[in-house]
């Protein structure tokens, strides 16, 4: 019967020591209530990698394209455009220029040239660029056809049409 009386005296014991922690961690919690309030602190940025643009071969621009003209020798050539990256081991008449730059974030960027010599001569090139007064022959060419023929333009005409379609 001792053994049950003591049993029952831990029980309140236990019982009461929990009750005695509820209500000091209420009481804690409840005095910071009157505290002010902390600024939020920002969570720090993780840095990103930083990655570089990378440029590879001879910078082609339009204006160098403008500037190649038939006849010109490979010197001056070199001279406009650089010393091609890529030498066609096979054929020395022909140069192949290669310029690719990549941006962080961006796709890549290509621009390739060819260009042909026969006896040291650049007689024509090929590539992504063409001189901007070809583009001008071309309107001139467009233009001068017209004039000498009105009626071979792709002009939609209603009165050809309804004939055709009868």
């Amino acid at each position: 019967m001792n053994s049950v009386v003591h049993e029952s005296r831990l029980s309140v014991t236990r019982t009461g020591a929990r009750m005695l922690v509820l209500v000091v961690s209420l009481a804690v919690l409840g005095g910071c209530s009157g505290l002010p309030k902390l600024p939020k602190l920002k969570m720090p940025k993780i840095p990103r990698i930083h990655k570089i643009t990378v440029q590879q071969g001879n910078v082609i621009t339009q204006d160098m394209i403008d500037q190649l003209k038939p006849g010109m020798t490979k010197r001056q050539v070199a001279f406009v455009m650089g010393e091609p990256v890529v030498r066609n081991p096979f054929d020395e008449d022909r140069w192949d220029y290669v310029y690719t730059i990549k941006i962080p974030r961006t796709d890549l960027i290509q621009q390739k040239m060819s260009l042909y010599f026969t006896n040291d001569l650049l007689t024509h090139f090929t590539g992504d660029l063409i001189p901007s007064d070809a583009d001008a022959d071309d309107e001139a060419e467009v233009a001068e056809a017209e004039a000498a023929d009105p009626d071979s333009g792709d002009e939609y005409s209603p009165e050809t049409t309804d004939a055709e379609g009868a």
